[in-house]
């Protein structure tokens, strides 16, 4: 099994980071109804692929941003579907360090969270900044 880890932003906490650092940085606070909370960038992404073509690529994408209120992260496990296309893995599995409130400054549920962050997910070129690596050949 090869695995490679694809950087095309370094953000000032650390080049490499893995999805899983992401939940020991300090949690940032944010109000869903406001939308994203800064402008995402690409970190990297891990592509983990066997060499057998029953199993197809798969891996994890880093992003993150600056806020006024910190740094913020997310991450998630996708898996390529068809050559040339790329989907989240578990949309409920977005990892992240952004802790959600609602309008009354209520903590969102789990799946409260999920809506606005698969939303988000959405919203970036994750699935081009996947696809680039996949066509480099990093794994």
């Amino acid at each position: 099994m090869q695995h490679a880890l694809v950087s095309t932003f370094a953000p000032p906490l650390s080049p490499a980071v893995t999805p899983w650092v992401l939940r020991t940085w300090p949690p940032v606070l944010w109000q869903a109804s406001a939308g994203a909370p800064a402008r995402f960038h690409h970190i990297g992404t891990r592509i983990i692929f066997s060499g057998d073509p029953l199993y197809p690529p798969a891996g994890q994408t880093v992003w993150a941003a600056s806020a006024n209120e910190g740094e913020a992260g997310m991450a998630w496990d996708w898996v390529q579907i068809a050559r040339g296309v790329v989907a989240i893995a578990d949309p409920m599995s977005v990892v992240t360090n952004l802790r959600l409130v609602g309008g009354e400054g209520e903590v969102l549920t789990a799946h409260q969270a999920a809506l606005f962050l698969n939303e988000l997910v959405r919203t970036l070129p994750w699935q081009t900044e996947v696809q680039r690596a996949l066509r480099r050949g990093d794994h």
